[in-house]
């Protein structure tokens, strides 16, 4: 669970740098439309095989959509 737990952390840093804004902007984002507890953790085994940037290009693309729908 620990090193999951990292593994987000990372990926909403990652996120967060890429956007030009803050870790915690990111995080209540994501938070708010449950991207973390609904697709990252669920999705660990496929999303840490991929490279950094293709992660966050995802995670990118998965926010906005997920946010458009809310």
């Amino acid at each position: 669970m620990q090193v999951m737990m990292a593994f987000v952390s990372t990926c909403i840093e990652a996120t967060a740098r890429t956007l030009g804004v803050s870790y915690k902007e990111v995080y209540d984002r994501m938070n708010k439309v449950n991207m973390i507890d609904n697709y990252i953790y669920p999705c660990y085994e496929t999303l840490h095989t991929e490279s950094r940037e293709n992660i966050v290009n995802d995670l990118i693309t998965c926010l906005k959509n997920w946010e458009a729908k809310a």
